[in-house]
């Protein structure tokens, strides 16, 4: 089974941090968005995968290369960023006629990857939201066969949104939808939406099931970013357990947090809902909803609801901050 993850995406919502960090490596729950996706994916017999980047696609290159060294992959490289059904039909020589599973890049859902591999139908994941309008959107019958999808509708004829997970069988009219979208017209914004290649394949007599996921969280924000953080730590710490506070000297540990390797953290509260990357240190600092990146130093500061970069430096005031990578900041 291979899957498609494009992470060719700029992940502007989430500037300054990725100004110089692609949104699909941001530190989440003591993994990485991307990692969240490919962990879940191989505990479910995934054993192909192809990644299409663009943006700080070296980035991506070198952190599968070292996190995933056995990992069977490839890499398609979308240089102009035009949309989703763009980057699918970028994937047409490596994927050939094989099924595929598309995730896109900042999709982290909680599902049963199995069953829908099990399904003899092509699939789309799908939850139901409070305003569909900002979504690709999926009509469904009495028995959650996909009727119609349209992108982004102003008035949707349903509160089903696609969360960004297809199970694809008939790749074969898959790339000829797309193909037919890209060479015969342009779509809204200069994008092309794989919304409507899969809305050509239902009109031509393919077969979409929809499938409801259990969470759908949201990565594309600082705020929902810190909510998704928190909700994993939560499942985390359930399952594995919390750090050890002995290993920090004077320093009290509310649960959930997640620590990264080689941290030094002193005569410090950190929790609830706390992520740290490696080799960072905290001395004297209280860090409560908060995601810190790797290599960082945090000094005598009062931290909520913040993010925090890799290399960056603060010492100060309570704040809520939001800092990119290789950053240094003295709030005195």
């Amino acid at each position: 089974m291979k899957a498609i993850i494009p992470v060719a995406g700029a992940g502007t919502k989430l500037r300054p941090l990725t100004y110089t960090q692609p949104k699909a490596l941001i530190p989440i729950a003591g993994k990485t968005i991307l990692s969240v996706i490919v962990d879940q994916l191989l505990d479910a017999g995934v054993n192909e995968f192809i990644f299409v980047i663009g943006y700080l696609g070296e980035k991506i290159q070198r952190y599968i290369a070292k996190t995933y060294p056995d990992l069977n992959y490839t890499l398609v490289t979308q240089n102009d960023r035009i949309g989703t059904g763009h980057a699918i039909w970028l994937t047409h020589d490596a994927v050939q006629q094989d099924e595929v599973l598309i995730v896109l890049g900042d999709t982290i859902c909680d599902y049963n990857v199995r069953s829908i591999l099990d399904n003899p139908h092509s699939s789309i994941g799908v939850r139901k939201v409070d305003d569909p309008r900002s979504f690709g959107v999926a009509e469904l019958d009495d028995n959650d066969q996909v009727l119609k999808v349209v992108e982004k509708p102003l008035i949707p004829k349903s509160n089903m949104a696609m969360v960004g997970i297809y199970y694809i069988k008939e790749t074969d009219a898959m790339f000829r939808a797309l193909d037919h979208h890209l060479q015969n017209r342009r779509e809204e914004e200069d994008e092309y939406h794989l919304t409507n290649a899969l809305q050509e394949m239902i009109e031509q007599g393919v077969r979409f099931d929809a499938f409801r996921v259990n969470n759908w969280f949201d990565c594309g924000k600082k705020e929902t970013l810190l909510s998704t953080n928190a909700t994993l730590l939560k499942q985390m710490n359930e399952e594995n357990g919390m750090p050890s506070p002995h290993k920090y000297d004077t320093t009290v540990i509310i649960p959930p947090v997640s620590i990264a390797e080689g941290c030094v953290i002193r005569h410090s509260i950190i929790g609830p809902n706390v992520t740290i990357g490696e080799h960072t240190t905290v001395d004297s600092s209280i860090i409560k909803d908060s995601i810190i990146g790797s290599y960082a130093e945090l000094e005598e500061v009062v931290l909520h609801s913040s993010i925090i970069g890799s290399d960056a430096f603060v010492r100060g005031l309570s704040q809520s901050l939001n800092i990119g990578d290789n950053t240094e900041i003295d709030l005195g």
